[in-house]
């Protein structure tokens, strides 16, 4: 986004505006936010069991980590799953291929960004859904996906990462399993969770660190998932 536009979100936001305005906007606001959730939950119920695949829309198709997030999805159809990715580029266009090349299920939630983001071409043509808030989308991917699988990502990545391992910390939902791909990418990260937020500053608890596990290879994080689920049953998580 250039400074110009920038300025302009800046402007309409702190533009007046009457309580009566406000209170309208937000009153239409409450029933656009519940049409995407029943639109959500209407179309991923019908999906049944699938795993979440996530990572960077800037990956390029010949970095190592879309070809191992394409093989991943590969192997996951192959076992029952079907495959749910944030539907645009990268990583997730990478996931949808896979999927589509091993003939399952290819599902995207797809958010409408003012920049690099758009259904991919490899997604089930009556499982794309397009939605304008974050949270709305980040329940879908909370409630209906079976497992994560986490490849290198951004902001983005890292916030849905997060976001999932605070909710299994605090038992808001159920238990799945969270993979991490690529230790080289992963393991600082932890290395500093472990050092500094476990053992200097007591911020989390040790058992915290095992809600997720790191793996370096495609084969490693499917028997991860299938490993987790030959001990629970196969349902959503809230």
């Amino acid at each position: 986004m250039d400074e110009a536009k920038d300025k302009d979100l800046i402007k309409d936001a702190f533009e007046p505006k009457t309580w009566h305005e406000i209170h309208t906007m937000d009153s239409w606001r409450v029933f656009k936010i519940i049409a995407e959730l029943v639109e959500g939950f209407e179309k991923l119920s019908r999906i049944g069991p699938s795993v979440a695949i996530f990572g960077s829309a800037r990956t390029h198709f010949n970095d190592k980590y879309y070809k191992m997030a394409d093989e991943i999805a590969f192997q996951l159809v192959n076992k029952g799953y079907g495959v749910i990715t944030g539907g645009g580029p990268g990583i997730m266009e990478a996931a949808n291929k896979g999927a589509k090349r091993g003939g399952g299920k290819s599902a995207g939630i797809n958010i409408d960004l003012p920049f690099e983001q758009k259904p991919n071409a490899f997604i089930d043509r009556d499982k794309i859904i397009t939605f304008d808030y974050f949270f709305v989308r980040k329940v879908m991917f909370m409630k209906y996906a079976q497992g994560f699988i986490v490849l290198p990502g951004g902001f983005g990545t890292f916030d849905e990462l997060f976001e999932a391992i605070t909710l299994i910390q605090t038992k808001k939902i159920g238990r799945f399993p969270i993979v991490l791909v690529g230790e080289k990418f992963w393991s600082g990260l932890f290395e500093w969770v472990t050092e500094v937020m476990l053992n200097e500053e007591h911020n989390i608890s040790r058992e915290d660190l095992n809600i997720f596990r790191i793996v370096d290879t495609p084969e490693e994080a499917v028997a991860y998932i299938d490993q987790f689920y030959a001990r629970y049953l196969l349902s959503p998580n809230f």
